[in-house]
């Protein structure tokens, strides 16, 4: 986080230092350190939006210093509206870095229905989503990789989960007593070696897929625990219930 300047004496000499150590070069309405004060998946999302691809393995502060080049390359194409600086280099307050909507969450969550977070986001959400879903890293596609070991994942995608799946030699399932109208109920995969398999009841991946995109769930899981070591953890959650 950048260091603020309390003392009030040589303007000039105060906009010097604060453009040297937060602005891009040449582009002083872009603030580096406004925008590593964002969320890594925020970042992600805004150069997604923006066509950048091959991100998925980047750590933040290339992230940051990606979508300080690709908002630069908009302004001097005209492409992104720039913001104002004070005398001293500063930007206005309560401003987000050109070219980046700042959103207020309350508005946001008052808005936007379920669908088109979903089509927003990636992420299906509701009256009860969880932090899991909130916290946890977005996967859009098979590219995505987690930022480390360990990682909490969630995603909507079906190959995402297919892989993920064929990865452990889980089949789609659902737990036997669960069905709902000859329909899946809650829907599980058949790991190998799991003690109850005797309690579910295999079902084809149309069907999964069927009930999971109709009751609007979605999946988290990882893809290695701490150690590097294969994680087979998962749990599917509906964003309008607590059990998925």
């Amino acid at each position: 986080m950048a260091q603020r300047n309390s003392s009030g004496r040589g303007a000039t000499a105060t906009g010097t230092r604060r453009q040297a150590g937060n602005r891009t070069p040449n582009t002083p309405g872009i603030s580096e350190s406004e925008i590593s004060r964002m969320r890594v998946d925020e970042i992600r999302g805004q150069l997604r939006r923006r066509g950048v691809s091959g991100i998925s393995a980047l750590r933040k502060p290339e992230l940051v210093k990606a979508l300080a080049r690709t908002l630069r390359a908009e302004g001097r194409a005209g492409g992104a509206a720039r913001r104002s600086t004070g005398p001293s280099g500063r930007a206005p307050a309560r401003r987000s870095p050109a070219g980046v909507a700042k959103a207020n969450p309350s508005r946001t969550r008052a808005k936007a229905t379920p669908a088109k977070a979903a089509r927003a986001t990636g992420v299906r959400t509701g009256r009860s989503t969880s932090r899991s879903v909130r916290s946890a890293q977005l996967i859009t596609s098979p590219a995505d990789r987690p930022e480390r070991p360990g990682r909490s994942l969630v995603t909507t995608n079906h190959q995402v989960i297919r892989n993920w799946a064929a990865a452990r030699g889980a089949k789609p399932a659902t737990i036997v007593g669960t069905e709902r109208n000859g329909r899946p109920g809650v829907l599980t995969f058949d790991l190998p070696g799991y003690r109850e398999s005797r309690r579910l009841r295999m079902v084809s991946w149309d069907d999964w897929f069927r009930t999971f995109d109709s009751r609007k769930l979605n999946l988290i899981f990882q893809e290695q625990l701490r150690d590097g070591r294969p994680s087979n953890f998962f749990r599917t959650e509906s964003p309008d219930r607590e059990d998925g």
